[in-house]
This record gives C-alpha cells, sequence and structure tokens, in this order.
C-alpha cells in the first residue's frame, strides 16, 4: 500500500532527524564544514596549478616552433642561393605549417592564461569566504559553550537537570524507605505490646494461650493476696477474708502436728525399758 509505506517512511526519517539531532554537536559540525571548505581551497589550488603546467608546456613547444621557422627559413635561403628552388619550397612550406600550428598554439595559450586568471580570482574569492567562516565558526562556538555551560547552570540551580532529577529520586526514594521502616518499627511495636506475637521460648516448652492465660490469672491472685495481707500488717486492721482463710488453714495444720507427735510418743514401752 502506498500510503502506508509513504507513512512508515516519514515516520523512519523522522525518528532518524530526532536521533542526529541528538547526537550532532554544533562545534564538531563547524568544524567539519571549515575542513571541506579547505579541501575545496586546496582542489582549486590544485586546478590552477594544472593550468600553469598546460600553459607552461604549450609555451615551451611554442619556443621550440619558433626555433624551428627561424632553422626553416635559413634553409630555404640555402637552397634558394644554391639553385635548388624546389628544396627552398619545401622548406617554405614546412615553414608555413609551422607558422599554422604556432598560432594556434598561442591561442591555446591565451585561453590558459585567461582560465588562470579566473581560477586565480575564484581562490582569492573563496579563501577570502574561507576565512569569514572560520572567524563565524569560531564565534558560534564559543557562544554555543557559553549557552550550554549557562544551561548546565541554571539546570543545576533549578534542579530539572538529569543529574540533578536522578539526586532528586534517589533522595525521593531514601524517604519512602525511611518511612517505611518507622511505620515498620511502629507497627511492630503495637502488636507486640498487644500481645499478638506469641513468645517463642513459650511456645517451645508446650504452654498454649490457654495455659498462659491461667496462669496469669494464678499471678495476679496470689499478688492480690499478698498486697492484702501487706496493708493488714502495716494498718493493724482485720486480716481480710483470703488472709483469715490462709491463717485458718495454718492453724489447722498445726493442731494436726502435734497429735502426730502425740501418738509416736504414747506407744507402749517393753518391760525393761
Amino acid at each position: 500500500m502506498p500510503g502506508l509505506s509513504g507513512r512508515m517512511s516519514t515516520v523512519v526519517k523522522a525518528k532518524i532527524s530526532k536521533l542526529l539531532d541528538r547526537a550532532e554537536d554544533p562545534a564538531e559540525t563547524l568544524d567539519y564544514s571549515y575542513e571541506k571548505q579547505l579541501e575545496q581551497l586546496q582542489n582549486v589550488k590544485k586546478g590552477i596549478a594544472d593550468v600553469v603546467t598546460a600553459k607552461k608546456r604549450l609555451q615551451l613547444q611554442e619556443q621550440q616552433m619558433q626555433q624551428q621557422l627561424v632553422k626553416l627559413d635559413t634553409q630555404a635561403r640555402q637552397a634558394l642561393a644554391a639553385g635548388s628552388e624546389d628544396l627552398a619550397r619545401a622548406a617554405l612550406e614546412r615553414k608555413n605549417v609551422l607558422q599554422t600550428e604556432l598560432q594556434s598554439i598561442d591561442g591555446q595559450v591565451t585561453q590558459l592564461e585567461g582560465q588562470q586568471d579566473q581560477l586565480t580570482q575564484s581562490e582569492q574569492r573563496l579563501r577570502a569566504k574561507i576565512e569569514q567562516f572560520r572567524t563565524k565558526k569560531e564565534v558560534i562556538k564559543a557562544q554555543y559553550s557559553a549557552a550550554e555551560a549557562q544551561v548546565k547552570i541554571s539546570e543545576a540551580a533549578t534542579g530539572v537537570g538529569e543529574e540533578m532529577a536522578d539526586v532528586g529520586l534517589a533522595m525521593q526514594r531514601a524517604v519512602d524507605k525511611t518511612d517505611q521502616m518507622q511505620a515498620r518499627a511502629s507497627a511492630v511495636q503495637e502488636l507486640e505490646a498487644s500481645g499478638t506475637f506469641d513468645d517463642m521460648t513459650t511456645l517451645s516448652s508446650g504452654e498454649d494461650d490457654i495455659d498462659r492465660q491461667l496462669r496469669q490469672l494464678s499471678a495476679t491472685s496470689e499478688v492480690d493476696s499478698e498486697l492484702e495481707r501487706m496493708k493488714a500488717e502495716l494498718g493493724g486492721g482485720k486480716p481480710s477474708s483470703a488472709e483469715l482463710g490462709a491463717g485458718d488453714q495454718g492453724a489447722a495444720g498445726n493442731a494436726a502436728q502435734p497429735q502426730i507427735e502425740g501418738s509416736e510418743t504414747e506407744q507402749p514401752r517393753e518391760p525393761g525399758q
């Protein structure tokens, strides 16, 4: 489908362009452009050198042909003086052909000189343009460096930079973890105070919840009895019902003890003892 393929191509180009924008460094781009312009200047200089070389080669041929013209003219005169008109005619014909070639070479030399002048002027204009570009390039690089430094300083001061954002996120995570640990510690303390957590040492001895509660009730009763007894002793008042019950039990025990001892002493003695 042409529409879908065109849309995919546009999306791919947009993604690539965005990636290139991120990777592109203006300073590097300007330096690369400056280097390419210097290469163009070197190519222009090389072209000028080639034109001058061709012109010099034609000028050398022109000098040789002029010398040949002088020689043919001399030969024609000598042949005519010797009475050899045919030989003189042949020398003059060759001289005429050589003069035609010499005129053609002169035209080529003139053309090459014109090309040399044009290339020289182009080289001068290009050199001036490159020099202006170099100055502007350095200014732009300095402005970009200053702007980049300003952006980094502003981002660091406002906390919107990537590095500062990472630091902020790390601090936030640390605060969250601290709050979580504090909440957990409070929860553990609350559950421990409410008796939700069982004592592992008690569980290991085989005591269950009912045994533990009965033991706590017994300990509480003993403490209450002891407290009432101390109050009675310190206050000189009557002992409490619990204390009286405990005292009656003690008296009954003491009364039973002498009876047992008397029974032991009242056993019949054998004769002779």
